[in-house]
């Protein structure tokens, strides 16, 4: 096992952009370090860092998150300075970032590999080469090119969070796969997602039924749910009062 791996997420800093589609990286470092009680944050390598440990099937790993404060063109930077602090390998490093050509909830894992003009991975490949892991979080296509930036740019909808919350929640659980296996961590993502919903527990996937109603009407209310321990935890951690 590496001597650290290097869990970065992309997204552009502060209070006005916390909630951007194009953030989702941040949220699922977040939810990662939260999950397996990573230390508090401090400020290091331009960027947001905590440090622990990811407990899986290798042994015990020492993990970094790391949100770059650099803002997203210039990622690659802050990555860049971890990478060689730690003496760590491209391989060492997981980018989770938003993904418009993947349908929302869905997620991919792949080392190397373009940049399909993503700016933080294009910053990122310029300072560390390209073979890196990237989480790609979809985040769906508005279906109009004039629209992308909006979208892109712009914050989940509340009804969004049907699907984000649980996905966040699985990203966060199967963590550790991340030091061992890809395949692992995306076959376990899935089998959380995959588990029934139980009374008090909101932290599974909605139904295909569920997701088609939440992509045709953004807008449209949802009830209340009971919340289980995680899924409250997601909710403060991003700052949701509903």
């Amino acid at each position: 096992m590496p001597a650290v791996i290097i869990l970065a997420g992309l997204g552009n800093p502060g209070p006005k952009y916390a909630g951007h589609r194009h953030n989702v990286g941040y949220m699922a470092v977040d939810a990662i370090a939260e999950a397996h009680g990573f230390g508090p944050p401090r400020k290091k390598f331009q960027a947001e860092i905590r440090e622990g440990f990811l407990d899986g099937p290798a042994g015990r790993q020492k993990a970094i998150v790391l949100k770059p404060t650099t803002f997203m063109n210039e990622s690659g930077r802050s990555v860049g300075e971890a990478m060689r602090f730690f003496k760590s390998a491209p391989g060492d490093i997981a980018v989770f970032h938003d993904e418009i050509d993947l349908a929302a909830g869905k997620l991919r894992v792949k080392t190397g590999g373009g940049t399909a003009g993503h700016n933080g991975l294009r910053s990122i490949e310029a300072h560390i080469g390209p073979e890196f892991r990237r989480v790609r979080i979809g985040i769906g296509h508005p279906g109009d090119k004039a629209k992308v930036t909006g979208h892109v740019l712009g914050d989940f909808a509340k009804a969004d969070h049907q699907w984000l919350d649980p996905l966040l929640a699985a990203i966060a659980q199967a963590a550790p796969y991340l030091v061992a296996d890809d395949a692992r961590f995306t076959s376990t993502v899935a089998q959380q997602l995959a588990m029934p919903k139980t009374p008090g527990d909101r932290t599974a996937a909605p139904s295909s039924e569920d997701r088609a109603t939440a992509s045709a009407d953004p807008a449209l209310p949802t009830e209340k749910p009971a919340r289980g321990p995680l899924a409250e935890a997601l909710r403060k951690l991003l700052g949701r009062k509903d």
